[in-house]
C-alpha cells in the first residue's frame, strides 16, 4: 500500500473510533482491543515525518477517542495506555473539545 492509502487507512479508522465512542453511555466495547491494536499496527507502520505532519491532528482525534472512554474504562485500561502512546504532549480536554490540532 502506498503511503497515501496508509494515511488514509489509519485517518479514517482513527475517526470511525472516535464516532463509535463519543459520548454515548453504553458502548460495546467487545470491539475495543482488536480496533485499537490495528490502529497502532497502521500508526507504527507510518513514516515517522508522516506522523510529525499530521500528530496535532492525530493528538485530537485519539485524544478525543480517550476521553470519551475514559469513564467506561479508566485511566488505567490497557487500551487507554494503548491510544496514548500514539499521542504527544497536551490532549483535549473533553470528548467535544474540538480546538486541539488546527
Amino acid at each position: 500500500m502506498g503511503v497515501y492509502k496508509d494515511i488514509y487507512d489509519f485517518a479514517s479508522k482513527a475517526g470511525a473510533l472516535e464516532g463509535y465512542v463519543y459520548q454515548k453511555e453504553k458502548v460495546d466495547l467487545s470491539y475495543l482491543p482488536g480496533w485499537v491494536d490495528n490502529l497502532i499496527n497502521h500508526y507504527h507502520r507510518l513514516p515517522i515525518e508522516v506522523k510529525e505532519d499530521f500528530q496535532s491532528l492525530c493528538n485530537g482525534t485519539i485524544g478525543r477517542t480517550i476521553q470519551s472512554l475514559l469513564p467506561h474504562l479508566g485511566e488505567n485500561h490497557e487500551a487507554i495506555k494503548k491510544l496514548k502512546s500514539m499521542t504527544s504532549g497536551k490532549l483535549p480536554s473533553a470528548p467535544n473539545d474540538f480546538t486541539h490540532g488546527r
